[in-house]
């Protein structure tokens, strides 16, 4: 028993390695294409981020004016799908879309290898159970700090992913794993991510959002703080915008309102953007000259992270 209990810390941290990170397991909101405001006058990273996808904006970051030129050259020529010679905006728009797509097809094959334990091309709910939370279902780990925390992740994993499955076989394909991992980015997803966003944040378990909860799950005051001007504003908005039928509360419908705004589509609005501020021509599609023009806009270096003029966007180095 006593080798037992010397063994369990070395099988907590096996199951945690294989575990999906907390992260990915607390669904708030549709991933943004950048965790950077959006504010030209002071820089391009938003749109760096949106163009190149957040991995791939930090390579660029590191590269001279000139090699960063030289790659968004080759990128153009892979956006113009049709070789026109021109970008248009369902061009663009389809490859910042494709640059955030494959932030998420990354993230499921660094975890593919790990619950396919018998290398079939699929997972079984059984597979994923047993890989990530089979220590802490063994009757000899009944000690073990917080095993009740981890029974109520495995109920909530076994929903999740018997919602993902989408022909109830038990078995996830590659499709339905991602949908498993990344619930936002799939309509069928829409009331696991809701549920999930309500269990997390409702502390009183009516099943329902106060305004305390809201705020809560957001802002922790220290003592003798001032509470910030902005959680004043998400207060206004929990009211004004958020309780739409005014009863105090935010039930499912509006949680799914504010969690998952189906009209935004932040990809669109980006193609836009690019092409709005570099079409010199104005005739609502971008030139591979038009581009490099302004590079920095689109991929940025060195240069334009330590102290370059930003707002500069024709500028030719």
């Amino acid at each position: 028993m006593l080798l037992l209990k010397s063994l369990a810390p070395l099988c907590i941290l096996a199951v945690v390695a294989f575990a999906v990170p907390a992260q990915e397991k607390r669904i708030h909101h549709r991933t943004d294409l950048s965790d950077h405001a959006h504010n030209d006058a002071h820089g391009f990273q938003y749109d760096h981020e949106a163009f190149l996808g957040k991995e791939e904006a930090k390579t660029f970051d590191q590269l001279t004016p000139e090699e960063s030129k030289d790659k968004l050259a080759k990128i153009v020529d892979r956006i113009d799908t049709d070789k026109d010679g021109y970008v248009n905006h369902a061009e663009l728009h389809y490859w910042i879309k494709h640059r955030q797509r494959r932030y998420i097809e990354e993230n499921v094959n660094k975890h593919w290898n790990d619950y396919d334990m018998n290398q079939d091309g699929k997972i079984g709910w059984e597979e994923y159970k047993n890989t990530t939370y089979g220590y802490y279902l063994d009757e000899v780990f009944d000690d073990i700090e917080d095993k009740a925390t981890y029974k109520l992740m495995l109920i909530r994993d076994e929903r999740r992913f018997k919602t993902a499955d989408r022909d109830g076989d038990g078995i996830a394909t590659r499709e339905e794993f991602t949908a498993f991992l990344h619930p936002e980015e799939f309509d069928y997803m829409k009331d696991v991510v809701v549920q999930e966003t309500v269990e997390d944040i409702d502390k009183n378990g009516d099943g329902k959002i106060n305004l305390d909860e809201y705020i809560g799950d957001m802002y922790t005051p220290e003592n003798g703080e001032r509470e910030p001007d902005w959680v004043q504003t998400e207060r206004k908005h929990f009211s004004e915008f958020r309780d739409t039928n005014k009863d105090g509360y935010l039930d499912a419908d509006e949680v799914a309102h504010w969690i998952l705004p189906g009209e935004v589509d932040h990809a669109d609005n980006e193609a836009k953007h690019l092409i709005h501020e570099t079409d010199t021509d104005k005739d609502e599609k971008i030139t591979r000259k038009e581009i490099l023009a302004n590079w920095n806009m689109f991929v940025g270096s060195q240069a334009t992270n330590y102290g370059e003029d930003l707002t500069k966007r024709h500028d030719e180095l």
